[in-house]
């Protein structure tokens, strides 16, 4: 007679495009302990090639099933944005569509808790092919966005695309209209952004625990 199998935690992959942002995110498998097992996904810039590592990376046994987080940095479009600011998307939105993230008060919350003073804001994330710089952040605020990326709607799309699943955008501003930065990293408010996206881990795993309860 066989012996039933445990359940198997559902996997969780965090997904970003950019070296230093896979650093900031680099404690994840260390923080999941007897957690999900935890797949920190560096895609690449742009939206093509997000696409095409989420789908990799969803093809294969060990992450098939798994929950998606995109991550990483972001324009900021509401004036009164800071750098360190963080951003959790309500939808995604590219040119082939909107995708609903799952649980957004439940992760805004976390996010609260585990930086506290550091302003969350909700809503929709768009998506770009591009970096986007000066009047191009009002023509975008104008459809309703408050940030812009150029992976994370790339990001969440293919993850649907490859099987229903939970899927959420967790931003950091790293520029905004009064605070363009020219380069990541070279001044106050990248650095600020940075030790902001080291500190999200902890929610993340809250949200990841919430998908497991019974819905009401």
């Amino acid at each position: 007679m066989d012996t039933p199998q445990a359940s198997q935690p559902v996997p969780m992959v965090i997904a970003c495009a950019l070296t230093i942002e896979r650093l900031a995110l680099r404690g994840a498998r260390a923080g999941a302990g007897t957690g999900p097992p935890v797949t920190v996904l560096r895609s690449g810039m742009g939206p093509r090639a997000a696409e095409r590592a989420v789908l990799r990376t969803l093809g294969e046994a060990a992450t098939r099933d798994a929950a998606v987080i995109a991550s990483g940095f972001c324009a900021g479009l509401v004036p009164g944005m800071h750098p360190g600011d963080l951003v959790v998307a309500e939808e995604t939105r590219d040119p082939r569509g909107t995708t609903v993230c799952t649980d957004t008060e439940v992760l805004a919350k976390a996010l609260a808790e585990a930086l506290p003073g550091r302003t969350v804001h909700t809503g929709p994330l768009t998506g770009s092919d591009h970096v986007v710089r000066g009047p191009e952040r009002a023509d975008l605020r104008a459809t309703g966005a408050i940030a812009v990326d150029m992976e994370s709607a790339a990001t969440l799309w293919a993850a649907q695309q490859a099987g229903a699943r939970p899927v959420a955008a967790v931003r950091v501003v790293v520029d905004a209209p009064e605070h363009e930065l020219v380069r990541i990293g070279t001044v106050r408010g990248g650095i600020s952004a940075f030790r902001v996206l080291r500190a999200v881990l902890p929610a993340f795993f809250e949200w990841h625990r919430s998908l497991l309860l019974p819905r009401r």
